[in-house]
């Protein structure tokens, strides 16, 4: 059985920590920032975790 490949989609868009759960960057960072308090944008440069729901479809697409 071959090695199963990573999607490289997922594999731009999440890293793995050190634990192993998967960090995420923040949506709605793309454009439109004129829009946007400073507030809203402060927040966004701040990633996050993918959550347990997630996790599991996520992991299927980067395998370790």
């Amino acid at each position: 059985m071959p090695k199963m490949k990573t999607k490289k989609a997922a594999a731009k868009r999440f890293k793995r920590t050190a634990s192993g759960k998967l960090k995420r960057s923040s949506s709605s960072r793309g454009h439109l920032f004129t829009s946007k308090s400073s507030k809203q944008k402060r927040r966004l440069r701040a990633g996050g975790l993918v959550s347990k729901p997630e996790l599991k479809r996520i992991t299927e697409l980067m395998p370790r």
